[in-house]
């Protein structure tokens, strides 16, 4: 088991773009939905992701939004698409834009499909309190906001935010 303390983040402008070490295919589909997530009907999220020819099947535990238990198991691509294709309720699809800064890896998510607009920079940290840099794109920090998480973008996409939700306006 390992555990996955994740910063999520807006960003101000594209400069990172000119940063980027490399770039990822990802569809990724949830076999436990964003609604029995929400209604307690579940302590895990357990999503199938292919991430350009390889595939995973990963849990992670529903307690907290910055800090979860996770697992991640290889699964064989014909099984990961055929469950992408009967047992999720939709596919969230996207770039990832791997930008290194100093020690650190941001993963910049460019959303596409019925979350075409949403781009989210990730950062994995080796604990909730570690430091971390802020390069000039970074913009406001949203990892205590659920919507931002994929597992819901799949049930309620940035399609449908209202003005505010896409502005982050009530992030801090």
């Amino acid at each position: 088991m390992g555990t996955e303390i994740e910063r999520k983040f807006l960003l101000r402008d594209d400069t990172w773009r000119g940063a980027v070490a490399r770039t990822l295919r990802i569809r990724q589909g949830y076999l436990v939905d964003a609604a029995a997530l929400t209604a307690g009907l579940a302590r895990a999220s357990v999503r199938v992701r292919v991430q350009d020819d390889r595939a995973w099947l990963n849990i992670k535990s529903a307690r907290s939004v910055i800090s979860r238990d996770e697992y991640d198991y290889p699964i064989a691509l014909p099984d990961a698409e055929n469950m992408l294709l009967t047992l999720c309720s939709g596919v969230l699809e996207k770039c990832r834009h791997v930008v290194p800064v100093r020690d650190f890896h941001f993963e910049i998510d460019v959303f596409d499909g019925r979350n075409a607009g949403l781009t989210v920079a990730e950062l994995e940290l080796p604990a909730v309190d570690a430091p971390y840099p802020r390069p000039p794109w970074l913009g406001v920090e949203v990892s205590h906001l659920p919507r931002y998480l994929n597992v819901n973008l799949v049930a309620h996409p940035y399609a449908e935010w209202s003005a505010v939700e896409r502005t982050g306006a009530d992030a801090c």
